[in-house]
């Protein structure tokens, strides 16, 4: 089983070989969902933090994560060991991600983030935060999708239709606008389907 620090070093090793010299990686899924997926639990993965809000942020020589005051005592203890900082969201002293980015790394260096798990106006937010550091963002990598290669991270479940009395629609006549009447077997958390 991977370490922590082994997963970090791999995740270096891919952001050097593309230019990146740092990404961010968040607790969100491209839904915004309140309860993200295991699939999408990528901040977790990589830092072994479980809480539900956080944010990790890994440079070639440091990594930090940024969460708010429900979470320092439990980040502190599960980050213990790992080489990656707790910074304390919310607190005087504790600077922006963009800010102690702006600080560690060097004027045009270039931050990676997953497009995916963040809206168009976070990313235009960041864009315009790391320009005004001297950083650069560059929203074409999603490095943890090549390192986490557990089959079991994408939940397959079934979907089936609802009976007639109790939708009442026919099948046939099911279809995209009653999707609201879909619910979940077997699976946690929200129920967001993919077909395919």
């Amino acid at each position: 089983m991977q370490t922590i620090s082994s997963r970090i070093d791999v995740l270096r090793q891919k952001m050097d070989a593309k230019g990146i010299m740092a990404t961010i990686i968040p607790s969100t899924d491209p839904h915004a969902s309140e309860y993200v997926a295991d699939y999408w639990k990528e901040r977790q993965w990589i830092s072994g933090f479980t809480g539900s809000a956080g944010t990790v942020v890994v440079t070639n020589n440091k990594a930090g994560l940024w969460t708010d005051s429900r979470y320092f005592l439990q980040a502190g203890l599960q980050l213990e060991g790992s080489g990656i900082d707790l910074f304390k969201d919310g607190l005087p002293d504790t600077p922006s991600i963009t800010a102690w980015l702006g600080e560690v790394l060097p004027a045009g260096s270039r931050v990676g983030i997953n497009p995916l798990v963040f809206s168009v106006s976070a990313v235009e937010n960041l864009q315009n935060e790391l320009t005004e550091t001297g950083l650069v963002l560059s929203t074409d990598v999603d490095f943890i999708k090549t390192m986490w290669a557990d089959p079991t991270r994408f939940a397959r479940c079934s979907c089936g239709y609802l009976s007639v009395g109790v939708c009442r629609k026919e099948r046939k006549r099911q279809n995209c606008r009653y999707s609201n009447n879909i619910r979940k077997k077997r699976c946690r958390f929200v129920p967001v389907y993919r077909t395919g």
